[in-house]
């Protein structure tokens, strides 16, 4: 029967034959024929239409075959633009696909073969059994025309058959040249079409993102390189290096400078880095890239080729040696007025508490005095005065500074003068005038304490004529200990990152001195790991090993020692592979230290990489039962942190891992979770987080008890979260009789209150995709000093607290003028909302308010400008910013 397409009476004739046919099934049926015949009349009528055509296309005349296929193809492409349903045409063709995928294997090679070779690719959309890959498999054998006429979904599906198909060439190693060409027509309409991201799958996909480059403009060009970044994190080695090189060059080829920095530091290139500032040829631009490297810790010297005037390179130096830092700071702190010095009695507020607390903190012991003179230093870090320091004298014999100084004894009187350089942090001219006094002292504890100060003011801050080297360096060789260790901590603290071979020179050759004490080349071995951080340097490397080799039996015992497997790990930290070598070397150390170094080096080299494998390998050594007296769990817990913090993810995934083991690990690993816990959401008070610590912080266990206190300050380091601080005020009223107990609550408090609000630990910045190297080293150092609270913190160590001078910063957005001087203009802050691979211009904040600047920044906060006045000179407002007159702004009259 052939009812003529175009008359009506086909259309009601079959509708009279429906609905005689409808009684005569069973039940069951009734609904799907129900289903089936509920059609509307058009629908009806373009079903037998299609069935038409798909019978003509069988015909044995040409001219009738190619009217048929011509008139299909239109029905399909025609109704392939919604995607809520399946078209009616594919639809009314699924029970023809098996007739028309025979009748095509008997047919002679033609354009109508081609032009059904289409049809059916189209078809096999929703037809193709599991794993088939027929679309693609007729798309290749149809005509070369565009594809993107037929639908989204259907280009969405080749891809991915593309995908599957080029994963199995592969392994046979066929030639791919059909496909590629096919993959070039995709990512064009991708690209196009505002589908970046599936663009970027694909190529990923068949490993050829260099086509990428030639296909992005200056519409969609942001939007891919933030998916390329974003998608880094999650890709192992060394694909993520790849995606991020093309990243790159995109930013690169469109003068997006200020990301082309952020990407050339990620991959810790300096050749990169270099690129850029000779291919940029605007200085205000450049001064916004120095800020960049200041706060990332960088050392980097400019030369001629990347500036040119002197004068202008002397500018531009001074910014990456970080020296306007205290003015930016003590400006955001008059600001926001909070200048006024604060006392530890204002921080512990025992007025809170009822009775029996307040009254046993009036006896001076010096163990009481030394927590005052770190919370202290903590809370009035960077601003050059205080309650305790920096009173002025009422007497020419030095007056009440002196007082508070000898209020502590022996060893606390090292940490006391080293509180001056923390108070007076980054002002290095103000700090070294103020410091001096103490080297005329006939103490060594306080001539230690100032060479220790003098390290901490220029923690961060380098300058031409090198005032900490100058200092420091003859008192290395002193016979006294304390007095050499002070000298040591401090050039490790004003060097790091500096990868200086003049300090190296002087360093190295204690670390091989059979006479000096264990302490001594302990410190040295961290010192030259933090001057050194990330470098991989052998010499370094090849001393450090030859200092563990030499460790007699009982050395290898004394907590002290497990920092040279840290000083060690430190040289690669987050440097991957590169580690390997000496990891086998370490291999042949005293089966004491051996797992330990193992452990160390490995969660370093792999610090912030978020490899998933490292952290299940670490989780394996974890859930191993030992008997008494191993000592590697520690660092291994500690490196799942470490590895894990890169992404958010992962930060989740690792903080249940360690509730797991705190469920079942034993001792040794309870008293480092806390700590691990701490490393995760450092600056960053999660509340889950908060009360598994407030839970631990009374545990039975003091060790893990102290350790859950000391991460209740870290994770609310910076931020006066009144939460934490209400439960540290508690937990120095429940732990009034433990003398040790009672310190670590009060360095918590000093902690939590650190900079009075102002400064951070957070090693990562610029919306979490950096991580200063540096900042990250201070941090571990204390970490891995708290595995043994007792001898070390509560020892005569305490000083390595000052390690977390290498992680402040001041969490502040300051938007600068084109002269660099403070210019405040109205932002709104918000929590950070992530927009990657999403359409259109989502909002990038939540929630916000509108402050003018300087602004201080919580953990996951974004800020944007309010005002269109200016143009800011980086994407990311974090930091310095400078800010550039718009010229197309036009006040509203």
């Amino acid at each position: 029967m052939s009812p003529d397409p175009n008359s009506s009476s086909a259309g009601g004739g079959t509708r009279e034959e429906a609905s005689t046919k409808v009684p005569s099934k069973d039940p069951k049926k009734k609904k799907d024929e129900k289903k089936e015949e509920d059609l509307s009349d058009e629908d009806i009528a373009l079903k037998q239409q299609l069935e038409l055509y798909v019978e003509r296309a069988q015909d044995a005349d040409p001219g009738v075959q190619k009217l048929a296929l011509e008139s299909m193809r239109q029905e399909i492409r025609t109704s392939t633009s919604s995607m809520t349903s399946v078209p009616k045409p594919l639809k009314f063709l699924r029970p023809h696909y098996g007739t028309l995928k025979a009748y095509y294997e008997t047919m002679g090679d033609s354009d109508l073969k081609k032009l059904l070779a289409d049809i059916l690719s189209v078809l096999a959309l929703t037809m193709s059994a599991e794993g088939e890959r027929d679309s693609l498999k007729y798309r290749l054998l149809g005509s070369e025309g565009d594809i993107g006429s037929w639908g989204h979904e259907y280009v969405r599906n080749l891809a991915g058959e593309i995908a599957q198909e080029y994963g199995k060439r592969q392994s046979e190693e066929a030639p791919i040249d059909d496909l590629m060409e096919l993959v070039q027509q995709i990512v064009a309409f991708h690209m196009k079409h505002n589908a970046e991201p599936e663009a970027v799958d694909l190529l990923m996909e068949v490993e050829d993102l260099d086509l990428l480059v030639e296909h992005v403009d200056s519409t969609n060009f942001k939007r891919t390189c933030l998916y390329l970044t974003s998608s880094a994190r999650y890709l192992p080695g060394p694909d993520d290096i790849l995606v991020l090189d093309i990243a790159y060059m995109i930013d690169l080829k469109f003068e997006e400078f200020t990301n082309a920095l952020q990407i050339a530091l990620f991959l810790d290139n300096m050749q990169y880095v270099k690129q850029i500032f000779t291919t940029c040829d605007d200085l205000l631009r450049k001064k916004q890239f120095c800020y960049m490297l200041a706060r990332h810790g960088t050392a980097f010297e400019l030369d001629d080729e990347m500036v040119a005037d002197d004068d202008d390179r002397e500018a531009l130096q001074d910014i990456i040696n970080n020296t306007k830092l205290s003015e930016g700071y003590l400006n955001l702190a008059r600001d926001i007025e909070v200048m006024e010095a604060k006392s530890p009695e204002d921080i512990y507020k025992a007025h809170l508490l009822d009775g029996r607390a307040s009254a046993g903190a009036s006896v001076d012991s010096a163990r009481q005095n030394l927590a005052a003179t770190f919370v202290n230093a903590f809370v009035n870090a960077g601003f050059c005065q205080d309650k305790l320091m920096t009173v002025p004298s009422e007497s020419s014999s030095g007056g009440s500074s002196g007082n508070w100084l000898f209020k502590n004894k022996e060893h606390g009187k090292t940490s006391a003068a080293a509180s001056l350089g923390m108070i007076l942090l980054w002002d290095v001219d103000a700090g070294l005038a103020q410091i001096d006094k103490y080297f005329h002292s006939n103490d060594n504890h306080v001539i230690a304490g100032a060479l220790l100060g003098v390290g901490i003011v220029n923690c961060g801050i380098k300058n031409d004529c090198d005032p900490a080297l100058a200092l420091l360096a003859d008192y290395i060789g002193k016979e006294d200990a304390s007095i050499r260790i002070g000298a040591i901590m401090g050039l490790g603290l004003a060097y790091a990152g500096a990868q200086n071979e003049q300090i190296r020179s002087k360093l190295s050759p204690i670390l091989g001195d059979a006479k000096a004490p264990l302490d001594v080349i302990a410190f040295t071995a961290i010192s030259l790991g933090l001057i050194y951080v990330g470098s991989c340097n052998e010499e370094v490397a090849q001393a450090i090993i030859f200092a563990l080799m030499d460790r007699s039996e009982s050395e290898l015992g004394e907590p002290l020692t497990r920092l040279l497997p840290l000083g060690l790990g430190l040289l690669y930290l987050g440097k991957q592979e590169s580690v390997e070598a000496t990891a086998e070397v370490s291999k042949t150390f005293n089966e004491k230290i051996r797992k330990y170094c193992d452990m160390t080096l490995l969660s370093c080299a792999y610090a912030g990489t978020g490899n998933v494998l490292k952290v299940q390998n670490l989780l394996g050594h974890c859930a191993q039962h030992l008997e008494k007296g191993e000592t590697h769990q520690g660092p291994a817990v500690l490196g799942i942190a470490m590895v894990a913090m890169a992404e958010e993810l992962g930060l989740d995934m690792a903080i249940r891992s360690l509730e797991h083991l705190l469920q079942y690990g034993e001792q040794n690993i309870r008293r480092a979770v806390p700590l691990a816990l701490g490393l995760l959401c450092i600056s960053n008070p999660k509340v889950n987080v908060m009360d598994t610590l407030s839970r631990l912080s009374h545990d039975t266990d003091s060790d893990v008890a102290m350790a859950a206190v000391m991460s209740l300050g870290l994770i609310g380091a910076g931020t006066n979260n009144a939460r934490i601080a209400g439960m540290l005020r508690n937990l120095s009223s429940y732990y009034y009789k433990d003398a040790s107990l009672l310190f670590s609550v009060r360095i918590a408090q000093g902690l939590v209150h650190l900079g009075k609000g102002l400064l951070t630990l957070n090693p990562y910045h610029s919306e979490r995709f950096l991580l200063s190297p540096t900042a990250l080293a201070g941090i571990i150092t204390l970490l891995h000093a708290c595995l043994d609270m007792k001898t070390i913190i509560l020892g005569k160590y305490h000083y390595v607290l000052y390690f977390l001078v290498l992680a402040m910063q001041p969490r502040m957005l300051m938007t600068v003028d084109e002269n660099l001087k403070p210019l405040p203009v109205p932002v709104r802050v918000g929590q950070a909302v992530d927009v990657v691979g999403q359409a259109g211009r989502p909002k990038t904040i939540t929630g916000f308010q509108t402050h003018t600047t300087p602004v201080l920044l919580a953990a996951g906060d974004r800020a944007e400008l309010a005002t269109e006045k200016y143009i800011p000179l980086s994407p990311i407002l974090e930091g310095f910013v400078i800010l550039k007159e718009n010229p197309e702004y036009r006040e509203d009259q």
